[in-house]
């Protein structure tokens, strides 16, 4: 009986297999080919043409070779989808007894899709739902329906993309296209009047990945951007020079992790979530941060006027926390800002690591440590060229590695010893574009050595050119101050100036090799002998020998 049973099995098997290998034989199923380019073209608004069609009984599917979905005219000639290859789940009843083509299952094998944003904000696949309901397809109209009407109940189970690829980029053209490859996708419940779970995963260039999981639908009809969404997303090693998004020459990069979690009720997309950003660089002269930064960000954009309110996003780097808010419009191809960034009593410690990121280079072999560093800034223009305005405060700081007093050409500072300047504080207004960071309004106090005020410049490269009048504290008044009464006379009275007045300083060099001049040396060498207290003239040169010192 067993062995009985496995014939009959075996009989069974091979009546199957026979069967998958003769119906095709009589079914001819390119002969539905154009059923199916006007039921697809008519879902989609496009033109859509396939291939050669053949229909596998074991997979339950028609395959169709060479699949094209047309472009909007507007964006481009070539075609928005394209695969060599794709396979039509069909339901085999009514394909092999009634000659119906109802499509179950849509797999596309290695597709590429083109999207191609415009100067308006639209995209080329903006129209596809209106272009669906209002019959405007190039399909000739088959399965269409006049303006106004509802959208075609055309529903498929299940739309695949395996190992597909897909190419962003804008009309007209501001830099490469971005591209994900092998990217593989699952749409459930396909139709425009329901909502649709989907799954889609891709890498990206510079051997990062996306995933995104979510809902969407039901399709807005006049614009598809409009469609509400719901999703999950998640990016690994993002690399925006990498990828393409940012040229080199901007002097912005980072490798990002990033979680969030996104929206959209067709008026308005919001999105939160975290960014873990290491070797961070911010500035064309700086060099990737060692230690990596945190961000949580909360946002939101209005999809009609394209513009977005940034309700905060919190940078962490150690103790440290900056927060910025404002507003973004889209403007053609550029993204206009109104920003605020409020940073209190952020520890210097922390931020130490971030310094070489923003190009901020201290004096070689110098570090800062303890204090705190507070900043209340303005942020405008765009966001390929921001303006950075503010005002800036270093308070209770040291600056080991480094001794100004010792710096300083031009004067003999007494009494400093050591390799530390310590720094009550250090305020100014901060201007910072492009180009230049300008510092106005500078009053720093140096209790070693006294304050200076002024203003100057730092450009792009690091290179100082600053202005300051330096008041005299401590040591090096009372000697100036000696000198002075020694000197009498007019070179005494210039001198007596010089510590009540201020000493004129020049700053040049760079910030990793500042070259510090005070400019009271030259004027007082330049004047003529005078008498001391006791009426008897005195010998300049010697007087101030010890104030001035070799130089």
């Amino acid at each position: 009986m067993r062995k009985r049973w496995v014939r009959v099995l075996l009989a069974v098997v091979v009546l199957l297999a026979a069967t998958m290998l003769i119906v095709p034989l009589f079914v001819n199923a390119d002969a539905f080919r154009p059923a199916l380019e006007n039921q697809l073209s008519s879902a989609l608004g496009r033109k859509v043409t396939l291939g050669h069609l053949s229909f596998s009984l074991w997979s339950g599917s028609l395959v169709a070779k060479d699949l094209t979905i047309a472009d909007d005219p507007a964006f481009s000639t070539s075609p928005f989808f394209e695969a060599k290859s794709l396979h039509i789940g069909v339901e085999i009843g009514a394909f092999l007894f009634h000659h119906q083509v109802h499509v179950t299952k849509l797999i596309a094998q290695s597709p590429q899709v083109r999207l191609i944003s415009g100067r308006n904000g639209t995209w080329n696949f903006s129209d596809l739902a209106r272009a669906a309901g209002s019959g405007s397809g190039s399909s000739g109209g088959a399965g269409g329906s006049s303006p106004g009407s509802p959208a075609p109940q055309v529903t498929v189970g299940k739309f695949e993309i395996s190992n597909g690829s897909v190419v962003v980029s804008s009309v007209p053209a501001t830099g490469k296209p971005f591209t994900y490859s092998d990217v593989n996708a699952t749409v459930e419940n396909v139709s425009l009047t329901q909502v649709m779970p989907f799954t889609i995963a891709a890498k990206l260039p510079g051997q990062g990945s996306v995933s995104l999981k979510g809902t969407a639908g039901p399709l807005n009809q006049q614009n598809t951007e409009a469609t509400p969404l719901r999703a999950s997303l998640a990016v690994e090693h993002f690399d925006p020079v990498a990828t393409g998004v940012l040229p080199a020459s901007e002097g912005i990069g980072m490798v990002a992790d990033v979680t969030a979690q996104m929206q959209s009720d067709g008026q308005t997309a919001t999105s939160s979530g975290k960014i873990t950003a290491t070797h961070l660089l911010l500035s064309r002269a700086g060099t990737p941060a060692a230690q990596p930064v945190n961000v949580d960000y909360a946002a939101s954009y209005a999809l009609q006027t394209q513009s977005g309110t940034v309700k905060d996003v919190a940078v962490h780097a150690g103790q440290a926390a900056a927060h910025l808010s404002g507003t973004f419009r889209t403007q053609g191809d550029e993204t206009l800002l109104q920003m605020r960034i409020s940073a209190p009593n952020m520890p210097v410690d922390s931020l130490e690591n971030l310094l070489p990121a923003m190009g901020i280079r201290l004096p070689k072999g110098s570090q800062l440590k303890g204090g705190t560093l507070t900043a209340q800034l303005a942020v405008t223009g765009t966001a390929k060229a921001p303006e950075i305005k503010g005002p800036v405060q270093l308070a209770n700081t040291q600056l080991t590695g480094f001794n100004l007093a010792q710096k300083i050409e031009g004067l003999n500072i007494p009494g400093i010893s050591g390799n530390v300047t310590s720094i009550q504080t250090l305020q100014a207004d901060v201007d910072s574009t492009v180009p230049q960071t300008a510092l106005t309004n500078i009053n720093a106090v140096v209790p070693a050595i006294g304050s200076a005020t002024g203003q100057g410049t730092v450009s792009a490269a690091g290179a100082l050119n600053f202005q300051l009048t330096g008041t005299l504290k401590g040591g090096v008044a009372s000697l100036a101050n000696a000198a002075a009464s020694a000197l009498g006379g007019i070179a005494g009275g210039l001198l007596h100036s010089a510590v009540s007045n201020g000493v004129p300083l020049t700053v040049t060099g760079t910030t990793s090799n500042p070259v510090i001049h005070a400019d009271m040396a030259k004027m007082l060498r330049g004047g003529a002998p005078g008498k001391n207290a006791q009426g008897k003239k005195a010998n300049m040169g010697s007087v101030l020998k010890g104030l001035l010192g070799p130089k």
